[in-house]
């Protein structure tokens, strides 16, 4: 499996959609999550899942046109560049019929020990497997 890119299918449910009638934006935050955790569970082995848990510092999307009801969608992930405690991972959100670009995001999340709840360095595994090399 190709790890530099993630994608997972979605189907605009009726609750996502908004009194204007298109895909709420909360609903797009809600994927960019979704299909970040699809890609750690389906990438990460099992050791590195139970070592590592991950949190939210910060999210930026940019919407560039509507999803509507009866849109499949293709959320595609993958993992930028690596500090210390923070890892960038962008997304597209696609309409499938067509890949248009309805949505982009840009997401830092920062790793956690399970056992501690403090921010903790992973492994160099996980940082071959998952990101972009950078000298920070």
């Amino acid at each position: 499996m190709s790890v530099e890119s993630f994608e997972l299918p979605i189907q605009v449910q009726p609750a996502d959609i908004d009194g204007l009638g298109h895909v709420n934006n909360v609903v797009y935050l809600r994927w960019v999550q979704d299909v970040a955790v699809a890609h750690w569970r389906a990438a990460a082995t099992a050791a590195q899942q139970a070592e590592v848990l991950w949190v939210v510092l910060r999210h930026e999307i940019d919407y560039k046109h509507p999803a509507r009801l009866e849109d499949g969608i293709i959320a595609r992930t993958w993992v930028g560049t690596a500090t210390r405690y923070a890892f960038e991972r962008h997304t597209e959100i696609l309409r499938a019929r067509d890949r248009k670009l309805l949505a982009r995001a840009r997401t830092l999340w920062c790793p956690i020990d399970p056992g501690t709840g403090k921010p903790k360095r992973v492994g160099d595994d996980v940082r071959e497997r998952f990101s972009v090399p950078t000298g920070a």
